[in-house]
Formats: C-alpha cells, sequence, structure tokens
C-alpha cells in the first residue's frame, strides 16, 4: 500500500470492519455465503442487527446478495479481505495480542465504554 495519497478510503475501510458485528458477519462469509436467518442463528444477533450491518457492508462494497426465490445469499465481494483478514491474524499473533491492552481501543476500553 502506497504511503502517499489520501487516506480517507483506507480510514473508511478499516472503520467499516471496526464493528464486532460486521467483522463477525465478514468472518463467517468467508466460509461461504449465508442467508440473514443463517446468521442471525450462527451469530446469536437479531435480524434487525444483521440486516443493518449487512447493508452496511453492501454500502461499502465488501458483500453482496443474489435472490433466489425469496431468499437473498450474502458472500463477500472481495476476495482479498481473506487476505487482510489472514494478515491482521499474523499480526494480532505476532504482537501477542498486544493491541488487546491498547486503553484506547483494547478490552479495557470496551469494559470503559459498555458503562
Amino acid at each position: 500500500m502506497a504511503m502517499s495519497g489520501e487516506l480517507g478510503p483506507a480510514v473508511a475501510l478499516f472503520h467499516s470492519l471496526a464493528d464486532r458485528t460486521r467483522l463477525a458477519i465478514v468472518r463467517r462469509l468467508v466460509g461461504g455465503e449465508a442467508r440473514v436467518v443463517d446468521l442471525t442463528g450462527e451469530l446469536g444477533l437479531a435480524q434487525s442487527t444483521v440486516s443493518k450491518h449487512l447493508a452496511c457492508l453492501r454500502d461499502c462494497g465488501l458483500v453482496d446478495f443474489r435472490a433466489v426465490g425469496r431468499q437473498s445469499f450474502y458472500a463477500l465481494t472481495r476476495p482479498e479481505l481473506v487476505d487482510l483478514l489472514t494478515a491482521a491474524e499474523a499480526v494480532l499473533t505476532a504482537t501477542g495480542e498486544a493491541v488487546a491492552l491498547c486503553p484506547t481501543y483494547g478490552q479495557a476500553a470496551e469494559v470503559e465504554a459498555a458503562r
């Protein structure tokens, strides 16, 4: 990735993946397409929550769906997302998941935000 130029698109990409629910949906779709009902059951989330996050991911161009009768099957549009997630997991492993200790974005920040 070139370090010069506008960072806005990269910031938007990482922001779209920064939400726990959206990241869980993307990680699930790495394994293959799924319907909303599949995602709600597997992730334990409400249909409205899953649909809202799928809409966000669609707006970002990261997922899309194909209709089969009255059902919609969602899938990743960019296979490069698999590489991105694999690279992120490698960074987490290499750093001993130190980012989890980050006072701004780590587990302590999540606990504080929940209060």
